[in-house]
């Protein structure tokens, strides 16, 4: 069970809905225009606030929808993490998409949402306070993610290692950011 549903995990985070709600709408790819990111900043630079928040409930549920189904399935917390973990790096290099896609955030939100609901309403305010004094998603993001790994050793551990891996992920896709971020050549809005 854990193997099939870590597959269709990642076949479901291979959907990009950057990617789909921008050729539906007749909006430009996400990954050749504004920063070149399939996620919901880049649409809303690209696109608007409607096609944003489209992505990110899509991007979300992706993350959020196979823990929930590997949870009824009865696996371990540890085998829901992984599962989700799998969900993200679909997102990351979608099948579909020649394996360009986002950065995985709101897919990890989702997914920590289905994993340890306090963990990710701690990375949500982490990132929503970061993103109100920066303006700056990526920022937010590389604060938000890493400071869900002290909650999660104390009140789930089984969800550390999968997580930490998906912290290494996240941060090893903002690398350019990270760049941008020391260079002081960083998008804000």
């Amino acid at each position: 069970m854990f193997w099939l549903l870590a597959i269709l995990a990642y076949l479901l985070g291979s959907l990009s809905f950057a990617i789909l709600l921008s050729r539906l709408t007749g909006n430009p790819d996400p990954r050749s225009s504004g920063s070149g990111n399939a996620g919901a900043t880049n649409m809303l630079r690209l696109a608007g606030k409607k096609l944003a928040i489209l992505t990110l409930l899509g991007d979300l549920c992706k993350g959020l929808l196979p823990v929930l189904i590997a949870g009824v399935a009865g696996l371990s917390l540890q085998d829901q993490a992984w599962i989700g973990v799998c969900a993200v790096i679909g997102h990351l290099f979608p099948l579909y998409f020649r394996f360009r896609g986002g950065k995985g955030v709101a897919t990890a939100a989702g997914m920590l949402l289905g994993l340890y609901p306090p963990a990710a309403l701690m990375a949500v305010c982490a990132w929503l306070l970061t993103f109100y004094l920066t303006r700056t998603s990526s920022l937010a993001a590389l604060i938000a993610t890493p400071l869900t790994l002290p909650l999660l050793a104390w009140q789930e551990p089984a969800a550390l290692l999968p997580m930490s891996t998906l912290t290494g992920l996240i941060v090893w896709r903002h690398r350019g950011n990270l760049r941008d971020l020391f260079a002081g050549r960083e998008r804000h809005f």
